[in-house]
């Protein structure tokens, strides 16, 4: 009866747009990201060299989904969100993301005629922000730290239970932070020539691996309506390029 009524039902463009947008609201991110309209289940993966800012894009967007929308009359332009941060390339600095979480909350505090003020003068060796709110914005980031494609795979296989119990006390996972995607391609591919213990167990290739991480990662956003977001350096240059230089 539900199937029929869905095929039978009749609804104005106005109408299916409403509906649609509030059930996905889309992802307003800081630039450069706010060009792309991304919206829950959506997968965003950035490429580039090594020195090329990918996981500093990853800790705003990361700024952006936890720190709320307003808090105490001052208005932030947050999510109120959840973030799961996977560092594969083991060299996430927390503390950088701290002292960029406390950048955002004391430029979010002040007014326009302080911030002018502020920069006519020398820089505050103190940021002053709510204690209590940066507390609130530390425990909606969870961090975790993979070193090979078999804890990366274990990692999301068991991110659905952490994710329901962070909705059983009332908090929504808006994202998914994977840095860098592609670390354990060169370890991945030199265990191929590793022999396996045992007659019974499967071998893993490179491309066998991919495919459960990708299985893996589209049943997350299928249970869980969240962005996806992951860096990728690339392995290698330009050849047209070198050529020509």
């Amino acid at each position: 009866m539900e199937a029929k009524g869905w095929i039978s039902g009749d609804e104005s463009a106005k109408e299916m747009l409403g509906r649609v947008l509030s059930r996905a609201r889309p992802f307003l991110l800081l630039p450069p990201l706010h060009r792309v309209p991304l919206r829950p289940r959506n997968v965003l993966e950035i490429v580039g060299p090594s020195p090329s800012a990918k996981t500093h894009l990853l800790i705003q967007a990361a700024l952006t989904c936890v720190l709320p929308v307003d808090w105490n009359g001052v208005h932030y332009g947050g999510f109120d969100g959840f973030v799961i941060f996977i560092d594969l390339d083991c060299r996430f600095d927390i503390f950088r993301f701290s002292h960029l979480l406390k950048l955002r909350l004391a430029s979010g505090s002040i007014s326009e005629i302080d911030r002018e003020q502020n920069n006519s003068t020398k820089e505050r060796s103190s940021i002053a922000y709510d204690e209590e709110l940066y507390t609130l914005c530390m425990r909606r980031f969870l961090y975790v730290r993979c070193y090979d494609s078999f804890e990366f795979l274990a990692t999301l296989k068991t991110l659905h239970y952490r994710i329901q119990k962070e909705k059983a006390y009332g908090t929504c996972v808006h994202m998914l932070l994977i840095d860098s995607i592609g670390a354990f391609h060169w370890i991945d591919r030199a265990s191929t020539c590793l022999p396996l213990r045992g007659n019974n167990r499967k071998s893993h290739s490179i491309q066998t691996v991919l495919e459960t991480v990708v299985q893996e990662i589209r049943k997350l956003l299928l249970l869980h309506p969240m962005l996806a977001i992951a860096t990728k350096a690339t392995l290698f240059g330009n050849r047209a390029m070198n050529e020509a230089k």
